[in-house]
């Protein structure tokens, strides 16, 4: 058994890829797989998969038909045998010690699983660029181990529902059944806040030692237009979830502040046509599916999100 399972879903990755992969097979820590799930890539993606396999004997390969990022980390997943899971996007990269600096946060605090720092990596200027709002300090307690309930502010926003800054113990994520969403994007969300709801021991590694590259056009995050309601498909998941743990009615504000930042944030971001398609969606249906409609004012943490949601709803 390796002590890390690394996962990384492939999909039309070959101009970034080799660097993403080497950036895991140069890590401080060696007892590692490298489980790299091509998801149907019409490129050469699996050509530089199998010369990096050839070098290394660590780099497994499995290869499935196109089902989306969610359903090759799940196929990952159920192959890994790592004590530790780690997932890590083909265009991002790790700094060369984030393993060990995980691990030994983990094995330290017998964490279930362990957040570090990250920042971006803007390909048009060749720059690391700092992302203070990925890892909110000010609100997890000066100790470690600590769970969701120490948290000081909304703890849904405490972390951002992305895995690849993340380190999982994988007899938690199997203990309490944690898969991802098989669906084209937000299909993290439902694995990474479900891990933080259930988790008794997290811990922090304060250091940045992940790279999330910016800037390329066929990123996933560009092209939403395409799945501009799978956010939705997400919040809803999560919501059944929270109810399942019977911890809703402990986070329903949290939960409900979260899902309108999530609906401003996807609708802000999205061109027309699509921008005011989820627009109609939201005042029409959505808001008040989602718990939103009809809370007072007084209910929302941020003024600011709570005057558009007025705006928007005419009221």
């Amino acid at each position: 058994m390796a002590k890390v399972s690394v996962i990384i879903p492939v999909y039309n990755a070959e101009k970034y890829l080799e660097k993403c992969v080497r950036s895991v097979m140069d890590q401080t820590l060696r007892d590692i797989e490298i489980i790299c799930v091509d998801d149907g890539s019409p490129d050469n993606s699996l050509e530089v998969l199998k010369k990096l396999r050839a070098e290394d004997d660590r780099v497994k390969i499995i290869s499935q038909p196109n089902g989306g990022a969610g359903a090759a980390r799940n196929n990952g997943l159920r192959n890994a045998s790592g004590e530790y899971l780690s997932f890590l996007d083909a265009d991002d990269f790790f700094e060369p010690n984030m393993l060990e600096e995980a691990v030994n946060a983990a094995d330290k605090y017998r964490a279930d699983f362990v957040v570090f720092n990250s920042d971006q990596y803007h390909m048009d200027k060749d720059a690391f660029v700092a992302v203070p709002w990925v890892l909110r300090t000010m609100d997890i307690p000066p100790y470690m181990p600590f769970n969701y309930r120490q948290l000081t502010d909304n703890v849904f926003k405490t972390f951002v529902g992305w895995a690849w800054d993340k380190l999982y113990r994988r007899s938690f994520v199997m203990e309490h059944d944690i898969w991802y969403q098989e669906q084209r994007t937000t299909n993290d969300m439902l694995f990474v806040f479900t891990a933080l709801v259930t988790a008794k021991r997290i811990a922090i590694v304060n250091k940045v030692l992940a790279h999330q590259r910016r800037g390329g056009s066929e990123s996933l995050s560009v092209t939403r237009e395409k799945s501009w309601y799978c956010f939705y498909d997400a919040l809803t998941a999560l919501r059944k979830r929270l109810e399942d743990e019977d911890i809703f009615w402990e986070l329903e504000k949290d939960y409900i502040n979260y899902a309108l930042h999530f609906c401003l944030w996807n609708m802000n971001t999205l061109a027309e046509p699509t921008h005011q398609l989820l627009q109609d969606k939201l005042t029409g249906e959505w808001f008040e599916a989602l718990g939103i409609k009809g809370k007072p004012e007084s209910y929302f943490y941020n003024r600011g999100e709570y005057a558009q949601y007025k705006k928007l709803m005419k009221l």
